[in-house]
């Protein structure tokens, strides 16, 4: 089939402040949420709070949180200038998955 793309899988992996609390984590998420209108969240897992391997924004660990993401298309083009310029974010990682 020319031109078909199926349904594509997507994982994004965040690293959020530790600092933040519940509420804010969740404003936060919710927020990256909104910029993802298309696109379904196959599953939401919360890793916790975890050392990170080297200081990042003078932060010694993390809060993850892992989404697994289905795109009937793409994702949207300005999704990772949003997360990165969000600074509850200290890093974040789009993976496509097979």
């Amino acid at each position: 089939m020319i031109g078909y793309l199926g349904m594509r899988n997507y994982q994004l992996v965040l690293i959020l402040k530790p600092s933040l609390k519940d509420s804010e984590r969740k404003k936060t998420l919710d927020g990256i949420k909104s910029f993802l209108k298309d696109v379904k969240i196959a599953k939401e897992e919360e890793w916790g709070q975890k050392p990170l391997t080297y200081e990042i924004k003078h932060e010694n660990t993390g809060f993850y949180v892992n989404l697994l993401l289905e795109v009937k298309s793409v994702l949207p083009s300005d999704l990772e200038k949003r997360i990165y310029t969000n600074e509850d974010v200290l890093r974040h990682l789009i993976l496509r998955s097979k």
